[in-house]
């Protein structure tokens, strides 16, 4: 089996992701993606995040119908800063002689190194290196991490940029689905 794990704020859930989890499904054969969202994440330690109860009812909504995709809540279970190494144990010991693949943005893989007990994640998974039009050459890792870089369907597009046309009142339905963009309204989220 081959298992894919998307981590992330998820605040909001976008297009972009799920056309990364599909290339990433398409283009390596994962029979699975877990969509992880981050209780805080490590290298955003003042981020301020949308509740979980919300960030999860995004999730719920945008994956809804597409039974190869799936929402993990374990790090905001365990609360706290989310470090991928407890995460990927946790996979290892369910998913004993499974594949596991993690999908990351280009702009992590410099990064690698000083991700917490980063050789035995190196040895536990190998990195799916999500491609963005303004990343340069290729995004290979160093030693011991192994990398292997999506063709996928690289669009310039990122959870910021989707709270800052929220906040100047822009639409976003076809940026984040209409489910979702109907979720930001009634929660009044990413207004101020």
């Amino acid at each position: 089996m081959r298992i894919g794990l998307y981590g992330g704020s998820f605040d909001p859930v976008h297009i972009g992701h799920l056309l990364v989890a599909q290339a990433a499904r398409e283009e390596v054969g994962l029979d699975r993606v877990f969509f992880i969202p981050a209780a805080q994440s490590p290298f955003k330690p003042d981020r301020k995040l949308s509740s979980d109860k919300v960030r999860l009812q995004m999730l719920r909504l945008a994956l809804a119908g597409r039974g190869y995709f799936e929402v993990d809540e374990q790090e905001l279970t365990r609360g706290g800063i989310s470090y991928t190494i407890d995460t990927v144990r946790d996979y290892a010991r369910r998913f004993p002689g499974a594949e596991l693949f993690y999908l990351i943005g280009g702009d992590h893989v410099a990064l690698l190194p000083k991700w917490r007990e980063a050789n035995e994640l190196a040895q536990l998974v190998t990195f799916l290196v999500i491609p963005r039009p303004r990343d340069g050459a290729d995004q290979q890792a160093a030693a011991p991490f192994r990398t292997r870089e999506l063709r996928g369907f690289p669009i310039g597009l990122s959870a910021s940029q989707i709270r800052d046309r929220v906040k100047s009142r822009e639409s976003v339905d076809l940026l984040v689905g209409v489910s979702v963009a109907d979720a930001i309204r009634e929660n009044a989220l990413y207004l101020s």
